[in-house]
């Protein structure tokens, strides 16, 4: 994203809410944190994302990981919008279980780098696209994805890429491809053997490759 990278402080940004004014550290407190923005409210694949969103959140807070949802549309829209999401469970009278921004005047989209220069609204403004961002009780950020609108989110994919991000910053391991929370995890390249063998009680496997390097090491963390 122009001007965030990884690593980078998230904006300490104000902004309106379905749940009234916040300061986004003060929203965070000491939790991890996800901001998830999508282009337009009453839209047919913004409304089947959310609706997955609600159905989740609990995975997401069992997590230690507030959720915060964004687009361009105004507080009223959002309300109004949250009842048709939660229809999509059977549950059109109960609050959305996360807040949603409400950046009508786009300067937090601007200043995050979310704008879709393809996806308009009547008027010719751009709309935001589908951004992830994942941001570590340090404040700092952790994770951003960015889909086109025409693309819908996996959000059982998210809560891996958490549950990965949240076992690699406590233990000096890395995921590998397709990695789910139970795998075995691999041993991160600046470590010895010895630092390994310490660490790791439950074991080191290296498995042998051609060029014997012995680098794929793999343990159970």
């Amino acid at each position: 994203m122009p001007g965030l990278l990884l690593g980078d402080e998230f904006p300490n940004f104000e902004a309106d809410t379905t749940i009234g004014k916040i300061k986004f550290h003060d929203f965070l407190g000491n939790s991890w944190g996800i901001l998830f923005s999508h282009p337009r409210d009453f839209t047919p694949v913004c409304t089947t994302e959310l609706a997955c969103a609600a159905k989740v959140s609990n995975e997401f807070k069992k997590r230690g990981v507030k959720m915060i949802a964004l687009s361009t549309d105004s507080v009223e829209d959002h309300h109004n919008w949250s009842k048709d999401v939660m229809s999509m469970n059977s549950a059109a009278e109960s609050a959305l279980p996360f807040p949603i921004i409400a950046d009508d005047k786009r300067e937090l989209s601007v200043q995050l780098g979310m704008l879709d220069p393809d996806e308009r609204d009547k008027d010719g403004l751009p709309l935001t696209a589908r951004c992830v961002f994942v941001i570590g009780p340090d404040k700092k950020l952790k994770l951003s994805i960015l889909y086109p609108a025409t693309t819908g989110r996996n959000f059982d994919e998210l809560l891996r890429v958490i549950d990965s991000l949240q076992l690699t910053a406590q233990k000096k391991v890395a995921t590998p491809v397709d990695w789910k929370p139970g795998d075995k995890v691999m041993v991160i390249p600046s470590l010895s053997d010895a630092e390994a063998a310490a660490l790791f009680p439950n074991g080191v496997t290296t498995k042998e490759v051609p060029s014997g390097k012995k680098y794929l090491r793999y343990t159970q963390p």
